[in-house]
């Protein structure tokens, strides 16, 4: 730099303290051996050990130089003090300039101690050993130095790039991606990179005392992590330096930073990081004015750079040249340019010649209305005017006056026949083309501004424009009003900031919900359109109590004619600003004065101090009707037939955007209860539902803290690594959301935030969060960083095992089936905030899986396919896998089993079924004990009979089995026989009783039979109704036969061998008589 260019003459010109020996070469060997280090780099003076400076000045003493010839003027050598010794002093040594040679020098004296410095203004006349003023044109901060011109990088200075993340690709081009990347010069700042390398600006200075830096900057862009620290010369950070992090200035606003420096050696680092994290360009960091004080002393004045001048004696800065001036360096004043020709900026070192006015040069105006309501069209030069009419093919202005109707007043104003537009008093209300007029009974008027006639800007309106580098727009008019829309204006540089702000003191709902505490008490919505041929933005800000100005959302390039909507949620006074910007880097010559932007309209709800162009219902009083509104309490709607303020019914929430009639009362979704004063709903982490005629019953109280997710990493296009870091509040508390996401610091509680103030603006609270997280060794930082932090649900709309809800639709596929038959729980929120990529706002959907694998808070994860927890950016989807999110358990989920009986005692043990997917609820039965003696004794006595009725059973039926083969014998025999020989009775021994056999005519006539008796009996009735019935077959088979009289002869005579009671029971059949062959009486004889 080139004020600093006559500070370092002490070890520039004058090279290390070992050039003292050159005239002396006696010393010459002392010299070696004593092996004095090189020149530091401090920018001030060289060094010397304390041992080397003794021995310098011993041996000076000691051996004076030999005469030369020629002898010495005082042109050809400078004075210099020694290093410090240990007791504080030092020694002024004179020391030959380069390629002078030596003759005889003055001799060392006593230097002043270490400790002194001159005064602000003043150096310190080394010869005298004297602080003296500074001359006219150069100036002095007496112990301290001063970098403000930033041409090219000064002496010093110097660039150190890497690209710190080791974790994707080689080394070597990491290396070489960032070999372009550095702090550039721009005039009067220097300016950071803007790709995502690391980047540090460093510079060493050693200090005889304490003192300190300070430094001047522009930090806008979050996207950039901006450190500023301090280290010795053993590379520790200095305890100065514990907050490191400078914090974000407002959009063209200048901040300052400054350290206290320790003495001894301080290395500088301004160290800037950018995040691409899309395609979007970072804004880089600006920094100028950089001072250092704690410099022993200054030997000499700084000349004034280029463009400034001093006039006065003894002065401690220079003055910027004024408009159409200019100035070389060291100049007492600053000279005017010819201005028919030549024109200049403030600042400037040269004069330049005026160019052709072109239509770049001037714009149109409307002028204010007057009283036969026209309005003139005017045309101006831009100002300052630096073009020139009389030259060729230059343009003049167009002529101006052109009478037009002016536009009507906005609603809420009323011109009352004047040439000026007025608000409406309070309480009446106006469209702006009507006179104002009284709200009726039983309404009040709808505050807030609502522009959309551009005739003149706004009282709570203001225009200005603003260059980080240079001052020429400043006093213009950063827009202008073109009738039926405002426009930005032309401005001095495309690079400029052209400003419009819209002050609000404050937001108040409608009287009647003046108790609500709803999430929105008001809205501001704009519509715009931009024009481009270049990379221009466009900005809408927010300035909360004038405390940060934050960007809320940017457009770059062209943009059709859209509208645009932000939701206010707490009572504060705000500040609206957009910013207009063509380019952000500043050129020579204006290529893009017809890029533009164009602001169609922007209405306020629920301002403080506002209009209304309409009245609204509202509660009136119970006393009479004709009463003024009354404030309703908390969760009331006014009904429709009597204006009067009744509660919502249970789970129901009151519309923020309507409060009349039953329909402002909206339901709460499944799963959801309303708050008590009916401004939200929200889930009490109870869900239940009927599934095959079985109630399941879900508790999710023990996830209902916070619960994080971390998924990743992810790259982006220069392979920085980063991660997506979610908070999730499942049910929050009774409607609160305690999900927090910070920007920038990994450590914050709630508890700190509060205590900040309501205004923290890196920190978002919502049911979802989300930040954007660089680790550590990313980028070579001490500790993670998070930026980005945005809400995803401040919301909730219900839980239900549905799959969609509101429009809003889990696929069935997101996630893998779940083992168990129980079903998933699904959580559905919805986010306010409005994006240009999500016009419907973000959704969230947080699905509850039973896993009873995964006890206590389970494991979070996000969609395989999406890991980023959205596949449009817009819904984002989350499984939560726990114990916990299985439902109570009933009775229908344990079994019981007996044990055996043992010693009159019986136990019953209950056990779960396996595999268990419920938890709490109804609790597993304890161990019961019965005893078991009077079931044992019944139970030996049943198996007893049972196994006697069984033997009895077998042993009848073999005995009966016997008796039917032996019947069945006689039976085939007699029949052959009665074949053989027609009508021939068989032996007397084949009809009477056999040997062995039993009498059966004993037990026929028998008068009581034994229970043996009976079944004998049976068992022969049912043997002779089996052969009467193979006797009827066979005379069927033989009825037109010969034989058939005499066969059935021969079976009758048969017949009469069985007993009486057999045949009797013949008789008694109703086809006995039909089936005998003889008619009649015959038939009974027979």
């Amino acid at each position: 730099m080139k004020m600093s260019m006559r500070m370092r003459r002490a070890g520039a010109e004058r090279g290390c303290l070992g050039t003292a020996w050159v005239c002396c070469w006696l010393l010459g060997w002392q010299a070696a051996a004593l092996q004095l280090p090189p020149c530091e780099e401090d920018i001030f003076y060289p060094t010397l050990q304390t041992l080397g400076a003794r021995i310098l000045v011993s041996l000076l003493l000691a051996l004076p130089c030999q005469a030369d010839p020629n002898p010495h003027v005082e042109t050809d050598y400078h004075f210099e003090y020694t290093e410090c010794d240990s007791s504080g002093s030092r020694w002024r040594v004179a020391v030959p300039n380069p390629s002078v040679e030596c003759s005889g020098l003055p001799d060392p004296v006593k230097g002043k101690e270490c400790t002194f410095s001159c005064a602000s203004g003043e150096y310190l006349e080394m010869k005298n050993q004297v602080c003296s003023k500074c001359a006219e044109g150069t100036y002095s901060l007496g112990s301290g130095i001063k970098f403000d011109e930033w041409d090219e990088l000064p002496a010093g200075f110097s660039n150190v790039a890497t690209f710190m993340d080791t974790a994707v690709g080689s080394a070597e081009n990491k290396a070489d991606s960032c070999n372009n990347s550095s702090w550039t010069p721009r005039g009067n700042y220097i300016e950071s990179n803007r790709d995502d390398c690391t980047v540090s600006l460093i510079y060493a200075v050693h200090l005889k005392k304490s003192g300190s830096v300070f430094f001047e900057y522009q930090y806008i862009d979050n996207n950039i992590f901006f450190e500023f620290f301090i280290q010795n010369d053993q590379c520790k950070e200095m305890e100065s330096t514990a907050d490191k992090w400078v914090k974000l200035t407002d959009n063209g606003e200048w901040g300052s930073h400054s350290v206290t420096l320790k003495s001894g050696s301080n290395i500088l680092y301004w160290r800037t990081t950018g995040i691409l994290m899309g395609s979007k360009v970072v804004k880089p960091v600006l920094v100028k004015n950089i001072t250092i004080e704690g410099v022993a002393y200054t030997s000499e004045c700084f000349a004034c750079k280029p463009g400034t001048f001093s006039d006065k004696p003894g002065s401690s800065g220079c003055q910027v040249c004024p408009r159409n001036t200019y100035s070389e360096k060291g100049a007492k004043e600053c000279t005017k340019c010819k201005e028919e020709m030549y024109y200049a900026e403030e600042g400037s070192s040269a004069c330049i010649e005026r160019p052709p006015c072109t239509n770049k040069d001037f714009f149109q105006i409307h002028t204010p209305c007057d009283k036969e309501g026209k309005t003139q069209i005017m045309y101006k030069w831009i100002e300052p005017k630096i073009c020139r009419e009389d030259l060729p093919d230059a343009l003049t202005l167009p002529p101006s006056g052109e009478r037009k109707d002016c536009p009507p007043c906005n609603p809420g104003f009323y011109n009352n026949a004047s040439s000026s537009c007025t608000p409406c008093p309070p309480g009446t209300f106006s469209d702006g083309t009507q006179e104002c007029k009284a709200c009726p009974a039983g309404t009040e008027p709808a505050l807030g501004f609502e522009y959309k006639w551009w005739n003149i800007l706004p009282g709570n309106m203001k225009t200005s424009c603003f260059n980080v580098g240079n001052s020429k727009c400043d006093g213009m008019n950063g827009w202008e009003v073109a009738g039926d829309h405002i426009q930005s204006g032309a401005g001095g540089s495309d690079n400029d900031y052209l400003i419009l702000n819209l002050h609000i003191p404050g937001f108040k709902p409608p009287t009647s919900v003046t108790g609500a505490t709803g999430s929105e008490l008001g809205r501001i919505t704009f519509i715009f359109e931009t024009i481009c041929s270049a990379d221009c933005v466009l900005y809408f800000m927010a300035d909360i109590n004038r405390k940060n100005t934050n960007v809320v959302e940017s457009w770059e390039r062209s943009k059709e004619k859209q509208s645009y909507t932000h939701i206010i949620s707490k009572n504060a006074s705000f500040t609206f600003t957009w910013a207009f910007q063509r380019i952000n880097e500043g050129q020579d010559s204006r290529q893009f004065i017809n890029d533009m932007a164009k602001i169609y309209s922007i209405t306020v709800t629920n301002a403080v101090d506002g209009v209304a162009s309409s009245c609204r219902a509202c509660a009136l009083g119970s006393e009479q009707s004709g009463s003024s509104c009354v404030p309703c309490p908390a969760g009331h709607y006014i009904e429709k037939e009597t204006s009067q303020c009744k509660e919502c019914p249970a789970n129901t929430f009151l519309s923020i955007h309507q409060v009349y009639g039953m329909e402002a009362c909206i339901p709460c979704g499944p799963g959801s209860k309303s708050t008590k004063d009916h401004s939200a709903c929200f889930s009490d982490c109870l869900v239940s539902y009927i599934k095959d005629n079985q109630s399941l019953n879900y508790d999710f109280s023990n996830l209902s803290q916070v619960g994080s997710l971390m998924s990743g990493p992810s790259f982006t296009s220069r392979g920085t690594k980063f991660f997506h870091f979610f908070n999730i509040s499942l049910c929050g508390n009774e409607g609160k959301k305690m999900a927090i996401c910070t920007d920038n610091i990994t450590d914050v509680t709630l508890k700190d935030m509060v205590a900040e103030s309501e205004d923290f603006s890196n920190f978002v609270g919502a049911f979802v969060c989300q930040s954007t997280i660089i680790p550590s060794d990313s980028k070579g930082f001490r500790t993670a960083l998070a930026l980005q932090s945005n809400s995803l649900a401040d919301r909730f709309l219900g839980a239900t095992i549905e799959t969609t809800l509101e429009n809003i639709s889990i696929k069935t596929d997101m996630f893998p089936p779940s083992p168990s038959k129980i079903p998933d729980v699904h959580f559905f929120y919805k986010s306010s905030t409005v994006t240009t990529s999500c016009e419907n706002g973000r959704a969230t959907v947080v699905t509850m899986r039973c896993n009873p694998n995964k006890p206590d808070q389970g494991e979070l994860s996000v969609p395989s396919s999406c890991p980023a927890g959205t596949c449009d950016g817009c819904t984002f989807y989350f499984i939560w896998e726990s114990a916990e999110a299985c439902p109570l358990c009933t009775e229908q989920d344990y079994h019981e089993i007996e044990g055996a009986c043992k010693k009159g005692f019986q136990e019953t043990l209950y056990v779960w079924n396996e595999p268990k997917h419920c938890i709490k609820g109804v609790p597993l039965p304890e161990k019961r004990t019965n005893t078991c003696e009077t079931v044992d004794f019944w139970l030996k006595v049943g198996a007893g009979v049972g196994a006697f009725t069984a033997v009895l059973l077998i042993a009848l039926t073999c005995y009966f089995w016997k008796k039917n083969q032996k019947l069945e014998y006689k039976y085939s025999k007699l029949v052959m026989t009665a074949n053989s020989k027609e009508c021939e009775l068989p032996a007397a021994d084949s009809c009477a009783i056999m040997e062995g056999e039993d009498n059966e005519e004993e037990i026929v006539y028998s008068n009581k039979q034994s229970l043996l008796g009976k079944l004998k009996s049976l068992a022969t009735k049912v043997l002779a109704h089996e052969l009467i019935g193979h006797g009827r077959l066979k005379l069927y088979k033989e009825k037109e036969s010969d034989a058939y009289r005499a066969n059935w002869t021969c079976l009758s005579l048969w017949k009469l061998v069985l007993s009486r009671e057999v045949i009797g029971s013949f008789r008694t059949h109703p086809w006995a008589a039909n089936m005998s062959p003889f008619p009649g009486p015959q038939a009974n004889k027979a």
